[in-house]
């Protein structure tokens, strides 16, 4: 078994460049771990809260106790599946803001500024707007990946963006256009009611070509042979064996399982290899460090009024939703139901947004389990730029073992004053007028947390991630110590070898990060290829003029 590329990972990065590969007529061959996405559960957007909690499409991966939450241990889903997490995420579409980027071409990923990676999300993309406005300048309208936008007919969700406006913030028809900063309606990865993944909207066309190949195996190790990367060492049906890759080795495991296979290879800190006997190929002392994730905290009210989806949350519900999208695509089940989204600035001199919301017209956990409450709704909030830095490591050699994950949430003050400000303003904007008709009482934290103590010991109990790792191998400069791959995507210190995922982000982004890291296997895929990248796009984002002196 060869070919000219081998991608490790068929998730959100791997299934582009498997696509832009193909389509250029390169020999492809994608392993895969996990299995077909076919079933209600993935394509089904309503029913987002299964597949992430089933073993079938998730690694089912764990954090440490996090020494700053009171020990907790911290569910960490990542997709095993065609299409990776696309395939069992909340289907949310945030390119993230301009200056993330222009913050990774700063810290040495040269060529990644937000002219450069605006022109790849435009390739990306086919944009509905819906009949809800938008920015069509900014948007891509023929590429592959099928970014759509709710109804938005739930009364609440409409409440939401005019709760911002009344709070004194900026409304944008489009935060994935010139304006970020805001209230307004949510893209996301749906079309024609079904969840439009990375594996339908790249792979499965990809594989359609006689040069394109997918294998269903553990991969194990990358093969390196006088300091280049020539195969992957697999495993399947209990067999070992190894893929040879004529041209490059191409990981695109994910931000946790692709730090691991570059230890279990060789390129690593030397140290932490050479307490798992594995031989030193690379000594790249970045290799898993910089982890990084965004936490959030659902900010909970009950309802006056029957209103929210709690009405379908019964068996004779959710069997009218199931039967409805079944039949006809439509329907509640059609909808993530993340359908308003709010971009704002914690205080005055931040430049560009720093808290994220994503409204919910329900009160309900990630897990499936309603409030008790009945009737309600949530905004989920969280600070965007964490401090806190973790690590992913090895537990041994054996490829079959789960890494080693320490985020080491909130291990700045600085993440504890950010989090009650998130649910200070987030009661305000509750407490708009907006929301009078609708507004009962608050579920969670509780009318009685108030002082900055309380509200630590709940932020410590309840803060959930939001899924989001990334950052575990760095791009920068080849002279940097702490990169890992370079601006091209070329994994420093040995030859043929290339990473592209959310590992090489250098800071995690504003938002969800299915869609930049989509980006990223665009842009490395140009690269691989040798192509000169797209030209720039100079288009200026928006900034508030008045950051630097007011909060909104």
């Amino acid at each position: 078994m060869q070919a000219d590329y081998v991608i490790v990972g068929a998730g959100s990065a791997g299934c582009a460049m498997a696509y832009r590969l193909a389509e250029a007529g390169k020999r492809v061959l994608v392993i895969e771990h996990g299995g077909t996405d076919a079933g209600p559960f993935i394509q089904m957007p309503g029913a987002l809260s299964y597949p992430m909690n089933m073993k079938r499409y998730d690694w089912g991966y764990q954090t440490e106790p996090e020494p700053h939450l009171g020990g907790r241990r911290l569910v960490t889903p990542r997709g095993k599946v065609i299409g990776g997490s696309s395939s069992i995420n909340g289907m949310i579409y945030v390119r993230g803001h301009a200056r993330d980027f222009d913050t990774w071409r700063d810290m040495g990923a040269e060529g990644w500024g937000y002219a450069d990676v605006l022109p790849y999300y435009k390739r990306l993309e086919h944009w509905h707007d819906g009949g809800h406005g938008g920015d069509p300048d900014w948007r891509g309208k023929s590429g592959p990946l099928h970014v759509t936008r709710g109804p938005r007919r739930n009364p609440l969700t409409r409440a939401f963006v005019e709760a911002g406006r009344q709070a004194g913030y900026p409304v944008t028809g489009d935060y994935n256009g010139q304006q970020q900063e805001g209230f307004g309606p949510f893209d996301m990865t749906v079309w024609k009611g079904r969840r439009w993944s990375a594996a339908s909207a790249y792979l499965k066309p990809a594989l359609k070509r006689a040069n394109c190949d997918l294998i269903r195996a553990l991969a194990r190790r990358v093969v390196i042979e006088n300091g280049r990367a020539v195969g992957v060492e697999i495993e399947r049906g209990g067999k070992v064996e190894v893929i040879r890759a004529e041209v490059e080795v191409i990981l695109a495991a994910s931000s946790l399982n692709s730090p691991k296979l570059l230890m279990l290879s060789g390129i690593g800190p030397g140290a932490h290899l050479a307490e798992h006997g594995i031989e030193v190929v690379a000594d790249r002392a970045g290799v898993g460090q910089n982890l990084q994730d965004h936490l959030e905290l659902y900010i909970q009210a009950a309802a006056s009024q029957p209103i929210s989806l709690y009405s379908y949350w019964n068996l004779l519900g959710k069997a009218y939703v199931g039967a409805r999208w079944l039949l006809t695509k439509t329907g509640p089940g059609a909808s993530n139901q993340f359908e308003s989204a709010g971009f704002i600035r914690s205080e005055a001199g931040v430049e560009y947004p720093d808290i994220q919301y994503h409204f919910l017209p329900i009160a309900i956990r990630y897990d499936g389990q309603a409030t008790p409450e009945g009737h309600g709704f949530q905004a989920h909030t969280g600070p965007m730029r964490s401090p806190s830095r973790g690590s992913v490591t090895l537990r041994s050699a054996d490829p079959k073992d789960d890494p080693v994950i320490r985020f080491n949430y909130m291990s700045h003050e600085k993440d504890w004053s950010d989090f009650r400000k998130c649910i200070r303003l987030t009661r305000e904007i509750f407490a708009q007028e907006a929301f009078a008709p609708y507004y009962k009482h608050e579920i969670q934290p509780g009318a009685d947390v108030q002082t900055d103590d309380e509200l630590n010991g709940f932020i410590r109990e309840h803060v959930e991630s939001a899924y989001h790792p990334c950052g575990t191998a760095r791009m920068g400069r080849r002279d940097d110590p702490l990169a890992v791959v370079d601006p091209e995507a070329r994994v420093i210190g040995v030859d043929g070898l290339r990473l592209a995922d959310s590992s090489v982000f250098p800071l995690i982004p504003n938002g969800n990060l299915n869609a930049p890291s989509i980006m990223v296997g665009e842009k490395a895929a140009d690269h691989i290829l040798g192509k000169t990248p797209l030209p720039a796009d100079n288009a200026e984002p928006w900034i508030n003029p008045t950051w630097r002196t007011a909060q909104r």
